[in-house]
C-alpha cells in the first residue's frame, strides 16, 4: 500500500485511548460482537480460541487468540474503535510489531469490524491524519518512541 494510501487513515478522538472529559465518555468496541467473530473465526480456521484477555486500564485493546494450524495467532480489538488487528506475540503495546491479517480475518469485517492491515498499522505517522491528537497525545507518542500508526492505536500509555 502506497504511504499516499495511508494518509486517508483518520485518527478520530479516542484512538489513543486518552479522555478527554468536555467531549464525553470514550465509545466503546462491542465486546460480545468480537467475542462472537472470535469463536467463528476459530471455527473458520479450523482451530480453537486461546485465552482471551479483557483491556485494562492502560491498555487500549482487548487480547485474544486463535489456535490454528499455523500456531497461535494473536488478535488484537481496540477498545474504542471497530478495530482488529493481529500480531505475532502478545504484548502490552505496539509500534510496528504486527502481523499480516490471516485468510479467515475477514470474518471480523462481516461482524462491523475493521481489519487493519499490516500497511496500515506499520504506516509512518507522517502520512497519516494526526490532526486530533492532543499535545499530551504527542508527548506520549515522543516519550514511547512511536513511529507507526499501530503504536498510536494499540498502547498502554499513563
Amino acid at each position: 500500500m502506497a504511504d499516499d494510501e495511508n494518509a486517508g487513515f483518520r485518527l478520530p478522538p479516542g484512538a489513543t485511548g486518552f479522555h478527554r472529559p468536555k467531549e464525553g465518555p470514550l465509545p466503546e468496541t462491542d465486546v460480545r460482537a468480537f467475542r462472537s467473530a472470535l469463536y467463528t473465526a476459530a471455527r473458520v480456521a479450523g482451530g480453537r480460541v486461546g485465552e482471551v484477555e479483557a483491556r485494562a486500564y492502560p491498555r487500549t485493546f482487548h487480547t485474544a487468540s486463535v489456535l490454528d494450524g499455523a500456531g497461535e495467532q494473536v488478535v488484537l480489538c481496540h477498545a474504542h474503535h471497530p478495530w482488529i488487528a493481529f500480531a505475532h506475540v502478545r504484548r502490552d503495546w505496539y509500534d510496528r510489531e504486527f502481523a499480516t491479517p490471516p485468510p479467515w480475518a475477514d470474518v471480523f469485517a462481516h461482524a462491523g469490524l475493521a481489519v487493519l492491515t499490516h500497511e496500515q498499522l506499520t504506516a509512518p505517522l507522517s502520512t497519516v491524519d494526526t490532526s486530533v491528537l492532543t499535545q499530551g497525545e504527542w508527548r506520549e507518542i515522543r516519550l514511547y518512541g512511536i513511529t507507526a500508526l499501530g503504536g498510536v492505536i494499540f498502547n498502554a500509555w499513563d
